[in-house]
């Protein structure tokens, strides 16, 4: 008598378990992110007058990379939300846009676009406060970069 018993009260409990898992699953948050295009060069002023300086955290952070350029300037900035396992474009100039896709766990996969082809494309850790630089040569001895920033 007790194994009949038994028996419903694991599938309730079952039941239970699985319907606990998915509203988990239903209450995952959107990555909130933040992508900057950023221009670097030894000259110490941009010719494009709308072009300001980048963040002092940025440039400490640049300057600690192993890169020749004293001046970095920010071209374009977006914030944007990817939900869960969904894939957000964003464009940053005509010639230059990102693909984020949310794969969970703090994980994204990133596609990086120039012109119009891709020009990247890599999985990543991404933790809150953490930052992903990107980067490439530019004409004249110039560099552009691309910053994307977990900021939630």
């Amino acid at each position: 008598m007790r194994a009949t018993l038994a028996i419903p009260a694991v599938w309730f409990l079952s039941a239970l378990l699985m319907l606990g898992a998915s509203g988990v699953r239903a209450h995952a948050e959107d990555m909130k992110l933040e992508v900057q295009l950023l221009w670097g060069t030894n000259d110490d002023q941009s010719p494009d007058k709308t072009h300001q300086p980048v963040d002092p955290d940025i440039k400490k952070r640049l300057k600690d990379l192993p890169l020749k350029w004293n001046n970095y300037f920010l071209v374009n900035r977006k914030r944007f939300d990817v939900p869960p396992s969904a894939t957000k474009k964003e464009p940053l100039s005509e010639k230059c846009s990102i693909e984020v896709k949310n794969l969970g766990n703090d994980s994204i996969e990133v596609t990086q676009f120039g012109k119009g082809q891709q020009v990247w494309k890599g999985t990543q850790s991404l933790p809150k406060g953490k930052i992903l630089f990107l980067g490439g040569k530019a004409p004249n001895e110039t560099s552009w970069f691309v910053i994307l920033k977990r900021i939630e």
